[in-house]
């Protein structure tokens, strides 16, 4: 079959979804509802149905009322027992794959779930409207007349008690469907090697013989992989290697930090980004509309959703609320019910909704991830952009950065530490920490009262890494590649400690 016609294809039966997405968009809540009461009925024979007698759940506040909250500790007895081979204890069809994610919060790996359901209704259904909300928007796209440069995790599937466990990435590239492994590159042999540094030179070899037409990966990690196929190609930029490369799928950290780099090696103003919001846990949010910063709330997947409002959480006035309760600006915590049977289970992360109709979310960060130790209240989104104006007002550019808190010592006051890597240095690095120290002020109020007069907070300092810092602090603790992430905000002084050891070459600080 031409080509010219398998993309024709394609496009008009991914198009097709269209029509399904507007039933959620229009009834939100009422399909959220509906969706709960098929999530109960489906488990209310498993072990954990039967304990909380999901066949006498009728309505939400039942649910809310019977079924506590649950983080991952809370859950671990039960998962290890699924992954032992026990069947039918929190879902009722077997659980044969577990994602396996470390995080950046704790050292201790978590095998996260994932139903044949969760397979099929959640990440595969996503994928495929990913490229359904792109080919709407860009009539005259040619994705399938190439292929997509995918970026997954460097852990390989193992084997244990008969259930599988490794990276969601690598799940994902050994369950997916023909047509999906047909317009991908690398193939899978190399796509799930374990080695990340000599993945990387395989899918170098392999992909630049080949017709990309889009990318997709984590920001950090994709950036790390162009590099090298540029340096291995000696061009200046991509569409030199592949030139009808036309849009680029990303997701896992903030695109902020990277976005100029990606420009300046992607320089056609025609490229797009597309932004996506997923987690071993499922798939959440997809960017809907070109050149947008908002990702829809996707609300048919499997996954029932509630909301912890960030100036309650871990509070004694705590409150949980469906979406129909959420409000524009304010900052949540996400609570998730999942068709891989995850019951009311705490996913660390924090989204603020854009609109109410239809429901589109913008990440904020994680409930672990932020600043605090002063009354503060510093969140990854305040970082990011006020990182992101001191960069476009001194024309510099970063690799990655860290932050956590110089704690009150012999009556001196606190203040933050900055570990930040740059590619391109600012001229004046008093003048840099000057202007990024303003624009926190000017994005968080609480920072702002603490700086005042420096009632409580000293002047941040920032401590300039030296090159490959991070890359090296992450392959020191095997982290890389795949969904890893750089730490960016923490209360405490763990991963700061552990990469000023590891910075040899002198730094500054002001």
């Amino acid at each position: 079959m031409p080509i010219p016609l398998v993309n024709s294809i394609a496009s008009w039966f991914l198009k097709k979804r269209i029509h399904q997405m507007e039933l959620f968009i229009k009834y939100p809540n009422e399909v959220q509802l509906e969706l709960l009461h098929i999530l109960l009925d489906t488990a209310k024979n498993t072990e954990f149905g039967k304990t909380y007698d999901f066949a006498s759940i009728n309505n939400y506040e039942t649910f809310k009322e019977r079924i506590p909250v649950r983080s991952y500790e809370d859950y671990e007895p039960m998962i290890e027992r699924s992954r032992l081979g026990e069947h039918n204890i929190f879902w009722p069809t077997p659980i044969k794959w577990f994602a396996k994610s470390s995080g950046t919060t704790n050292a201790k790996s978590k095998f996260i779930p994932v139903s044949q359901e969760s397979l099929e209704d959640c990440h595969f259904a996503a994928g495929k409207d990913l490229l359904c909300m792109y080919l709407n928007n860009n009539e005259n796209a040619k994705l399938f007349t190439g292929k997509s440069l995918r970026l997954g995790g460097s852990k390989e599937l193992y084997k244990e008690n008969g259930t599988s466990f490794g990276d969601l990435s690598a799940i994902i590239i050994d369950n997916m469907p023909f047509w999906a492994e047909f317009s991908s590159t690398p193939g899978n042999e190399i796509s799930l090697m374990s080695d990340w540094e000599y993945k990387m030179k395989a899918i170098v070899n392999e992909t630049i013989q080949e017709n990309v037409t889009s990318l997709a990966g984590v920001p950090s990690w994709m950036l790390v992989l162009l590099n090298q196929v540029l340096e291995t190609t000696g061009n200046d930029h991509l569409f030199d290697i592949w030139n009808n490369l036309e849009v680029y799928f990303h997701g896992g950290v903030s695109f902020e930090p990277y976005k100029e780099q990606y420009r300046k090696i992607l320089p056609r103003t025609s490229f797009k980004y597309y932004e996506i919001y997923n987690a071993s846990e499922g798939f959440f949010a997809i960017q809907d509309r070109n050149n947008s910063s908002e990702l829809l709330l996707m609300l048919d997947y499997g996954i029932f959703y509630e909301f912890i409002p960030m100036d309650t959480y871990g509070t004694e006035n705590e409150t949980i609320i469906p979406l129909s309760e959420v409000t524009v600006g304010k900052n949540y915590a996400i609570i998730i019910t999942t068709n891989a049977g995850l019951w009311r289970y705490k996913i660390g992360d924090t989204v603020r909704f854009t609109s109410l109709n239809p429901y589109k979310i913008k990440i904020s960060g994680r409930t672990k991830h932020h600043i605090n130790v002063f009354g503060e209240e510093l969140i990854i989104e305040n970082a990011e952009e006020a990182l992101k104006q001191t960069i476009k007002a001194t024309n510099c550019e970063i690799v990655d950065y860290t932050v956590a808190p110089i704690f009150m010592e012999n009556r001196k006051k606190g203040a933050h530490e900055w570990i930040i890597e740059f590619k391109t240095y600012p001229n004046n690095i008093e003048e840099f920490t000057k202007i990024l120290d303003l624009n926190l002020q000017e994005v968080n109020s609480d920072y702002e009262a603490k700086r005042y007069n420096n009632t409580t907070l000293n002047m941040l300092q920032i401590r300039v890494a030296r090159p490959n810092l991070f890359y090296d602090w992450l392959k020191s603790n095997n982290k890389l590649g795949g969904q890893h992430k750089i730490p960016r905000l923490s209360n405490k002084r763990n991963y700061v400690d552990e990469l000023i050891a590891l910075n040899t070459i002198n730094s500054y600080s002001s």
